[in-house]
């Protein structure tokens, strides 16, 4: 079977890739063993986002870090039975933290989610979507001064690169646009550019919809390997091999392990995100809620509550531990005492990370014929539209709309 491009994930990325691709005049073909939005981007947050600039690995994130990894349910943790597995990742981890790599991170980080805010609403438009966003903006909440001064540098940082807004140092300010919320929140920053989807599964299969209406083609297959032949690029199935001009490899999590068969040592590892969607009538819920000193959100996903996130590095193969969406509603009902915690639906996914919190963007080292967008850690629905954009205009042998080396597999 011979095709013009291989789209490899029908997840948010590959889809909007195939879209973008297709969109541009090329066949596109999508590989996946699951099917659409079968994995992280069934069931996370929704949330597009575009202020979330400042990555993981920040400077003194690691004298944080013994703390937060000896509370197994706390906001970042490793399971004991991995901690040897990712001990080189949290080395990589640790130096990004250093304050050049931190500055280059930040600004690269940037450029992408500048980039991504506008292909986004090119994609609403070209899709016909907007009736699935939700444009009520975000509350990043803090409890006491100390906390909220302690933030302000990141917001500061924030400002510089353009990001608008608003703060609120009252819980009668913070009542204005959310009402509910536990006193002890006493500060808070609003972002009114904030964005989510109505829900994050309806949007990638909205999306798939709009690619197959153009003619290209979404079909289960398991991967096993990926091989360079003259001009072209084979992967090879369970059902055969595959020959494309074109591969692109958008497979999430389980990207490097198709990457490390072209050569290419990849360092990527998983963020294991847990939430608990609640139905409709939960809580009044006006606007996205970031927990940040305790590592979580609250968003409205189609027309309920969902309640999730934290940082678990737990790799793909652990079992699921669900005490932590547990930990989580937990903490939120404490929050929002009027929080109805009756009905929910339990969730897991695995998020791909790399260590400097950058996505991989851009050929293989080992091909041309390869092309890599995955590893956004929980920033691909955010940077879905940017990422797309960018692979086609590789694809098409077009100068990207911002310089990629930034995000290039050769920088580990």
């Amino acid at each position: 079977m011979t095709n013009d491009i291989i789209v490899i994930g029908a997840g948010i990325i590959g889809i909007s890739t195939a879209l973008e691709l297709q969109r541009r005049g090329h066949q596109v073909r999508v590989l996946d063993r699951s099917g659409i939005a079968a994995e992280a981007s069934q069931g996370n947050a929704g949330a597009f986002a575009f202020t979330d600039i400042v990555p993981l690995a920040t400077p003194g994130i690691m004298r944080k870090a013994p703390k937060w990894l000896l509370d197994p349910l706390g906001p970042l943790s490793i399971p004991p039975a991995y901690a040897l597995k990712i001990a080189p990742w949290m080395l990589r981890f640790w130096r990004a933290s250093w304050q050049d790599r931190y500055t280059a991170s930040v600004d690269a980080q940037t450029r992408l989610m500048t980039h991504s805010r506008a292909a986004l609403e090119r994609q609403i438009t070209a899709t016909n979507g907007e009736d699935m966003m939700q444009r009520e903006g975000q509350l990043q909440l803090y409890e006491g001064e100390k906390e909220f001064r302690a933030s302000l540098p990141g917001w500061e940082l924030r400002r510089a690169h353009g990001i608008d807004f608003q703060m609120l140092e009252s819980p009668d300010a913070i009542a204005e646009i959310q009402p509910g919320l536990d006193p002890r929140f006493t500060h808070a920053m609003f972002t009114p550019g904030w964005m989510n989807t109505v829900d994050p599964q309806a949007w990638t299969q909205h999306l798939a919809k709009a690619f197959l209406a153009l003619g290209g083609h979404i079909d289960t297959a398991t991967i096993h390997a990926l091989k360079c032949h003259d001009s072209a690029a084979v992967v090879h199935t369970e059902n055969g091999p595959i020959t494309a001009p074109k591969v692109i490899v958008a497979a999430g999590a389980w990207s490097h392990h198709l990457a490390h068969t072209m050569g290419d040592k990849i360092p990527l590892e998983t963020e294991r995100g847990y939430n608990t969607t609640l139905p409709a009538g939960a809580f009044p819920l006006r606007t996205h809620l970031t927990f940040g000193g305790h590592g979580f959100v609250v968003t409205k996903i189609n027309g309920g509550v969902r309640v999730g996130g934290a940082v678990e590095l737990g790799g793909l193969k652990l079992k699921p531990n669900y005490k932590r969406a547990d930990t989580l509603l937990h903490k939120a009902a404490k929050f929002m005492p009027a929080l109805d915690t009756s009905g929910g639906k339990q969730w897991m996914g695995c998020r791909p990370s790399l260590p400097d919190s950058l996505p991989v963007i851009g050929p293989s080292a080992r091909s041309s014929n390869i092309l890599y967008a995955f590893g956004h850690g929980h920033l691909g629905l955010t940077q879905s539209a940017g990422t797309a954009e960018l692979i086609a205009d590789l694809v098409d042998n077009a100068s990207p709309a911002i310089p990629l080396t930034a995000y290039a597999a050769t920088r580990f």
